[in-house]
């Protein structure tokens, strides 16, 4: 028998055991952060021994690019339905969308914040992997404010004639640092103060 094949003949994964580590892997990364959360306590949170992680998973850094792909997946479909209904309009989409936002971390008392302006902080610096699926999912993300501003532009609901991809995403980085002070202050306060400078002074 030829080494590779003998190397092959391991316990097989079980289905659904890379899925079920992705998504122990978001709520730990949410909630304690990328660098203190450990491969052993994602295996343990999930049931399987340490080494089934690397059954699915070469590093934890290719985990992590796994996990923030997961996050926006996850939140994609709210951006889509909330910013992509034509019966609405485009400005009203998109002040539907921070006010939901807006409610949801009042109910869970401002923690957490966005994933991946988390993730950016704690390891953009050292992980180019890392940091490229993180500029696809902010590009990916800021794409669906720039369709609802550009609509609003064309349609004169907005007289502000900065590019629409430009105001974009100034609205996303505004938003992103106004989620790490609502973090430190525990309030909504600056949630609010960035709702009414977005929509009483820039999309105006």
């Amino acid at each position: 028998m030829k080494a590779s094949q003998a190397a092959r003949r391991g316990p097989k994964p079980r289905p659904g055991t890379r899925d079920n580590l992705v998504q122990a892997g978001l709520r730990m990364f949410h909630a304690d952060g990328y660098a203190a959360t450990g491969v052993q306590g994602i295996a343990e949170s999930v049931g399987v021994p340490k080494g089934s992680f690397y059954n699915h998973f070469a590093s934890k850094e290719i985990f992590g690019a796994e996990v923030l792909d997961a996050y926006f997946d996850r939140n994609e479909d709210k951006l889509r339905s909330m910013l992509c209904n034509a019966a609405i309009a485009p400005l009203a989409r998109l002040e539907a969308y921070f006010d939901d936002r807006i409610e949801a971390f009042r109910a869970v008392g401002f923690a957490r914040g966005c994933l991946l302006g988390n993730i950016s902080a704690e390891v953009a610096d050292h992980s180019a992997l890392m940091r490229e699926h993180l500029v696809k999912h902010f590009a990916s993300w800021s794409d669906f404010f720039e369709s609802c501003i550009a609509q609003a532009q064309e349609e004169g609901m907005i007289e502000n004639h900065l590019p629409a991809g430009l105001l974009a995403r100034f609205i996303l980085n505004s938003w992103e640092g106004a989620l790490l002070r609502m973090r430190a202050e525990k309030s909504d306060e600056p949630l609010t103060d960035f709702k009414a400078t977005i929509f009483n002074l820039l999309l105006r």
